[in-house]
């Protein structure tokens, strides 16, 4: 039985923090009944101890959103809570269902899981770097208003120095003696001016 890794994608959640496969899912890859399934693992309870392994979904955590096309996909009644299996718990299934058929499928779902720890890891890291530039951009910003700010500050002290300029050639000229017409002047006398 060949297993697609982007349909086991589709049926990979996260529930308490922890992505996982229910046991309905998996036991319809494994080409089995959900109680089959069931069975084995209480028979073999102690290689799914701990959270990290199998844990019971509460009716809470199935009425959430992203079960409703689930529960009403299996008739709206679920007889039994069902069971969420991590990667580390569906590796262990692969002990309880010996058989080639349970080994292959267990290899896609591993697969699957990898793909999207993958995906999580270049997401992540894609984010490091748009923190990054975003941060850059907001340092040439910063230094931009600066650079904005200077000129604004040395255009205003430059025509404040004109202005003073200014002020100053007009009080001189103000200042400035008015000739007298009737003064004599010294100095060179033109030949078409009398004396």
């Amino acid at each position: 039985m060949e297993l697609q890794v982007s349909t086991i994608e589709n049926k990979i959640y996260e529930i308490r923090g922890r992505r996982v496969m229910l046991d309905f899912d998996l036991a319809e890859a494994y080409g089995i009944e959900t109680r089959v399934l069931k069975q084995a693992v209480r028979r073999n309870i102690k290689r799914f101890e701990g959270e990290d392994f199998m844990f019971i979904v509460t009716s809470e955590e199935l009425s959430r959103s992203q079960f409703v096309i689930l529960n009403k996909g299996r008739g709206g009644n679920i007889k039994y809570l069902p069971f969420a299996f991590t990667d580390l718990g569906i590796a262990m299934l692969s002990s309880v269902l010996n058989s080639d058929a349970a080994i292959e499928v267990n290899r896609n779902i591993m697969r699957a899981f990898v793909a999207i720890r993958e995906y999580i890891l270049s997401r992540a890291s894609e984010s490091v770097e748009m923190a990054q530039l975003r941060e850059r951009v907001l340092l040439l910003e910063q230094g931009q208003e600066e650079n904005t700010r200077a000129i604004n500050d040395l255009s205003e002290d430059t025509g404040k120095e004109l202005d003073t300029i200014y002020d100053a050639i007009g009080a001189l000229s103000a200042k400035a003696p008015k000739l007298d017409k009737n003064r004599i002047m010294i100095g060179y006398q033109r030949r078409d001016e009398q004396i």
